[in-house]
């Protein structure tokens, strides 16, 4: 479990967590990841552009939340505080679990865990038997809303101590359809994915995992730049994707169950990882076709390792160590005389980032009814701008003693209280300290080197109830948010309209939220679910006061499930959003959010499902029944409309004969 770095039920662990399965996933048929968590508590999905989305957590967003793939930092040197498009780039048609963990986790987990951690967990089959055996799944998704398909190949092979896995994912979307019958342009987009996994017990207790992901958008268009905003009477550039985005990532992973004096298990991983975020823009108006390219490569190396000892305590250590290194650069060409020229980069051309910790977390067991988690991490951050032309290199190290204490009281074997009390911190990377270029919302960043990490305390408390027919999750919280590291705008524009902003370590944000969830049944056949979060953010900058930026309004989901034969299920749900009309200053601004004030919505939505026979699975589902127009808050785009989902699955499986 992300939550404590061992394998833990969600209801144990006294902090709150969301757990997406491998059925939900694949019955969400998500295009990104993000969509797995919308509606769920405390997690709120924000979309920019369609092939990408990000997920705000307790009110705080891209590098301001942890974002894992198996265990390793997605995360890296230029990730930015807002919204951003890297979590796309994880195929979500691989995943087997997704556990996001809401509240402080750079105990655990180091810098950026601060809002939370999402975890993405790809599958991993193990096949059993003396002999050679075989599975697999072929999956075809149907969207109507904007003519899009997606087909998926993957299966796995092995036996007794041995599984070699893999998959392939095609993804074609067409422009999309919103509420009302309109198609807006520049939302097409394609995305291909491979996935390849060994698993091998090399020795009693030993296994060795080998693994490699790839992910590519070869050309995404960025809606929001492409097309007017509010308050816009022409769009604000001329040409803007992202061409390509790709992700590439390899992992080696040692694990031991076998225990000795220092531990009962251990693992190691090392990983490799490469972001490429290549744009190609022009302003309108401009002749000034620019062509970026831009890549951080990351290397990272964890060790942890558990130990139960005396007197009811498990404790779980280790250290973890990630270095980025930067490459960027940009060209421009006037597109009318032909003239190339070579611009300043969007981040310091071989700029670094290093991040060692060292950490160390107590389940300590008191009593039969009360146990008390506590842990402690240490962090050196190194950040290294090179020289460029005018301009002295920039060293920035941060150190950090970061630190959590969890208590859990079981009431009853099937009701817990729990209360949280945890520090996170960030540490500026190289985006927040040497950006340079357009930024999203008609803005122009400039570099500020001399920056400081930002810290979160947030206390929480709520209870867990665990029934046979009944489990709910109810948790307030609230948050000091110090030194908040955020865009300012300076009073200047450049000459062709964009506001100029640099970042600052000049905020204090102040938050606090409820998080419910509920699921039971009513009979054996048939279940029920409901979720809600409010959350609430004031921003204190220069002494003034005002709401908080980009705070979600009240939202969640509610529906039915019913399993109307051993083989057909029928759901049927809602989700939901309220008004929001408490904007920050840069919420005013946005030309990607309707001003005065973003209306709430309910959507009405249905999904069936059945099981053809023991290879064949086909499922419906029917989204946005009543074709609503709506925006989810600080989207840059409008949601489908009325959308028909169809989903065919095709399994098998095969045993080698003797």
């Amino acid at each position: 479990m992300t939550a404590t770095r061992r394998p833990e039920s969600a209801f144990d662990v006294p902090v709150a967590t969301n757990v997406v399965g491998a059925e939900a996933i694949r019955a969400s048929t998500p295009q990104t990841v993000m969509d797995l968590l919308r509606g769920r508590p405390g997690t709120y999905v924000q979309q920019t552009t369609p092939g990408q989305g990000v997920v705000i957590v307790r009110g705080l967003k891209g590098s301001e939340v942890l974002q894992l793939v198996d265990g390793f930092r997605l995360n890296n040197a230029i990730f930015r505080n807002a919204p951003n498009q890297y979590v796309a780039l994880v195929d979500s048609q691989m995943l087997g679990q997704v556990e996001v963990v809401r509240g402080p986790m750079s105990a655990l987990h180091g810098s950026d865990a601060m809002g939370g951690v999402v975890q993405m967990l790809s599958e991993e089959p193990r096949l059993t038997g003396g002999e050679w055996s075989a599975q697999g799944t072929l999956r075809s998704i149907y969207g109507s809303a904007d003519d899009s398909t997606l087909s998926r190949i993957e299966g796995a092979a092995g036996h007794d101590g041995l599984t070699i896995s893999g998959g392939a994912t095609y993804q074609s979307v067409g422009d999309r359809r919103v509420g009302g019958g309109e198609t807006l342009p520049y939302t097409s987009y394609s995305q291909r994915a491979a996935d390849l996994k060994l698993r091998a017990e090399v020795a009693p207790g030993h296994e060795i995992t080998a693994s490699i992901q790839s992910s590519e958008q070869p050309k995404t268009p960025r809606y929001d730049e492409l097309t007017p905003g509010y308050g816009q009477a022409q769009p604000t550039s001329a040409v803007f994707y992202y061409e390509p985005q790709r992700r590439d990532f390899a992992q080696l992973r040692w694990r031991a169950t076998n225990s000795t004096s220092l531990w009962d298990n251990a693992e190691v991983h090392a990983g490799w990882q490469v972001l490429e975020d290549d744009r190609r823009t022009r302003d309108f108006g401009s002749n000034n076709l620019d062509q970026e390219k831009n890549r951080d490569t990351t290397l990272g190396l964890t060790f942890q390792a558990g130990k139960s000892l005396r007197g009811g305590h498990f404790l779980t250590w280790g250290a973890d160590y990630y270095d980025d290194t930067v490459d960027s650069s940009r060209v421009r060409t006037n597109i009318v005389t032909g003239a190339k020229s070579a611009r300043p980069p969007r981040f310091p051309d071989g700029s670094t980032m290093s991040q060692l910790g060292v950490f160390a977390v107590d389940d300590w067991n008191a009593s039969e009814r009360l146990d008390v988690i506590l842990g402690v991490r240490v962090s050196h951050v190194a950040t290294r701008l090179p020289p460029s032309g005018a301009s002295a290199g920039v060293a920035v190290d941060d150190d950090d003693l970061s630190g959590n204490l969890s208590v859990a009281y079981a009431v009853r074997d099937d009701v817990r209280l729990v209360a949280n009390l945890g520090r996170g911190f960030r540490a500026p990377n190289v985006f927040d300290l040497g950006t340079f270029g357009d930024r999203p919302g008609n803005r122009f960043n400039v570099p500020n080197p001399d920056l400081n990490s930002e810290t979160v305390t947030t206390l929480d408390a709520g209870v867990k109830i665990d029934r046979p027919r009944v489990q709910a999750e109810l948790v307030a919280y609230v948050s000091r948010y110090k030194d908040k590291i955020t865009s300012v705008l300076t009073g200047e524009e450049t000459a062709s309209g964009r506001l100029i902003v640099q970042n600052q370590n000049a905020s204090r944000l102040d938050l606090a939220g409820i998080e419910a969830g509920l699921r039971g049944q009513l009979r054996d056949d048939l279940e029920w679910y409901a979720s809600a979060t409010w959350t609430r953010g004031d921003e204190t900058v220069d002494g003034v006061e005002s709401p908080a930026d980009r705070i979600p309004p009240i939202f969640g989901a509610a529906g039915l499930s019913w399993d109307a034969t051993k083989t057909i299920t029928l759901e049927a749900y809602l989700e939901y959003s309220g008004s929001q009309d408490r904007y920050s200053p840069r919420d005013e601004v946005d030309p990607r959010i309707e001003p005065g004030g973003t209306p709430g919505w309910v959507t009405w939505n249905a999904r069936g499902a059945w099981q053809a026979t023991e290879a064949l699975s086909l499922s419906v589902r029917l989204a946005n029944l009543g074709d609503r127009r709506y925006r989810e808050f600080g989207s840059g785009l409008d949601a489908p409309g009325f959308d028909c989902l169809v989903t065919v699955d095709y399994g098998f499986r095969t045993q080698a004969s003797n």
